[in-house]
């Protein structure tokens, strides 16, 4: 609830370049300065209706300040939804509908974003979002708010679409999967580089939502093909069945939000297998008219599958692409324009604390009977993890000493990882248990 006293009001604001842009606004007229800095935050979500408990994360990173819905079809339908529909009080909900790409200079619409706390970015063409907003203030003032003042951003569909450093623009309009791995030259892949929304923990990202309707992994696939081939990155994917979200938080960690396991409501975070690290991996088949072939041996990609909940509890760390819990691993590949999706274990590839600083450790006896025997050349602040294949943890250490010894007697025969995380770096080495 607001204070007693303050101006609240629902306008349309009908002005700019030839009415290049429509307003409507709910709540106090009076910015809202939050100090300190805010934390940001990134939401992301797969289209359909709104997740209701997704989107007050979003609104609760706006820390009480005003919120801006950015779109270019579509009216006013977020403004009491986020403003009195979700227990969450903030100061305004602005609704600014881009009515073509003049709207874009308004120095009224410009204003709006250097203010904002969060912008939330609806669905729709994301052409129209790119043809729009590239290379213009509206991108440079967002950029500026995440990177200097801790605003948060968000989008659902084509607002998910546009937020990954690497993005299908739709410019010739949608791609089929069934279309892209036939042919990766399509002329409907419309795979972009050029420098748009910079979002921390998107570098390598490329996006994609409705994930289950329809099916849209084979074409996602061919995204991150076509961006190893043109670009020379091993971009990284993150997608969402309609209805599911991703909450990143500021340290890099998603939560996945759905209504699984009443429905079948997953997020996906997919990369290349690093235990392929030094091998070139371009893809075997890539050429026009011809159907793709990104294969080695059916083990090219990894990816996690994510049930969303209600309480965002299942996730994934974006700082490593390899820590998740809830999840199961997939080995995803292409054979002759077949996309093909396997049941498979965690990828084991981080770099060693050797490498990396300098430090030895040794894991012994391999295999393990009982206990397994952890050994460091010093001692320092370090957890330690013992997951199995699928990254769960079943035991977590907090220790400075040099030397431990994990208990396994309760175990199960089989193939586990330790995962040892310290001011270092990372280390994932795996262990069999006999």
């Amino acid at each position: 609830m607001k204070l007693v006293g303050v101006f609240l009001m629902s306008l349309i604001h009908l002005v700019g370049f030839s009415q290049s842009y429509t307003s409507y606004f709910t709540g106090s007229t009076t910015d809202m300065v939050i100090s300190p800095t805010p934390l940001g935050g990134i939401c992301m979500m797969g289209g359909a209706s709104e997740n209701d408990e997704a989107m007050k994360w979003f609104l609760q990173r706006a820390y009480g300040g005003d919120v801006l819905v950015i779109r270019a079809s579509g009216s006013d339908g977020y403004n009491n939804y986020m403003y009195s529909g979700l227990g969450v009080s903030v100061n305004s909900v602005e609704t600014i509908v881009f009515n073509n790409s003049s709207a874009s200079y308004d120095p009224y619409v410009l204003d709006k974003i250097s203010k904002a706390e969060a912008v939330w970015m609806a669905g729709g063409d994301q052409w129209d979002y790119v043809s729009y907003w590239r290379d213009t203030p509206v991108d440079s003032l967002i950029n500026d708010g995440i990177a200097n003042r801790g605003m948060t951003i968000g989008g659902t569909s084509a607002g998910m679409a546009v937020q990954g450093r690497y993005y299908f623009s739709a410019e010739n309009g949608t791609v089929t999967s069934n279309t892209a791995l036939l042919n990766p030259f399509d002329a409907d892949i419309t795979v972009d580089s050029t420098s748009f929304f910079k979002i921390p923990f998107l570098e390598e990202v490329v996006t994609d939502s409705h994930y289950d309707d329809p099916d849209r992994k084979g074409r996602h696939v061919v995204f991150m093909s076509h961006i190893l081939q043109n670009y020379g990155v091993n971009a990284k994917g993150i997608a969402c069945n309609e209805y599911t979200a991703v909450c990143i938080d500021e340290n890099g960690l998603a939560r996945v939000f759905g209504e699984f396991p009443q429905y079948d409501e997953f997020a996906y975070f997919i990369a290349k297998n690093c235990e392929l690290d030094g091998i070139p991996t371009n893809p075997e088949v890539y050429s026009s008219g011809t159907p793709l072939t990104w294969n080695y041996s059916g083990e090219v990609l990894k990816a996690y599958k994510v049930p969303g909940t209600m309480t965002g509890t299942n996730t994934f760390d974006l700082t490593d692409w390899v820590t998740g819990s809830g999840g199961e691993w997939y080995n995803w590949s292409v054979d002759d324009g077949n996309f093909v999706e396997v049941l498979s274990d965690a990828p084991v590839c981080a770099t060693s604390i050797s490498e990396l600083s300098g430090e030895e450790m040794s894991v012994y006896p391999i295999p393990a009977e009982d206990e397994v025997n952890v050994a460091f050349s010093s001692s320092e602040e370090r957890t330690i993890q013992l997951l199995d294949l699928k990254g769960r943890e079943l035991n977590r250490t907090e220790t400075n000493l040099s030397n431990l010894q994990i208990d396994l007697s309760d175990l199960p025969t089989g193939m586990y990882q330790l995962r040892v995380t310290s001011e270092q770096g990372v280390s994932i080495r795996r262990i069999a248990k006999n």
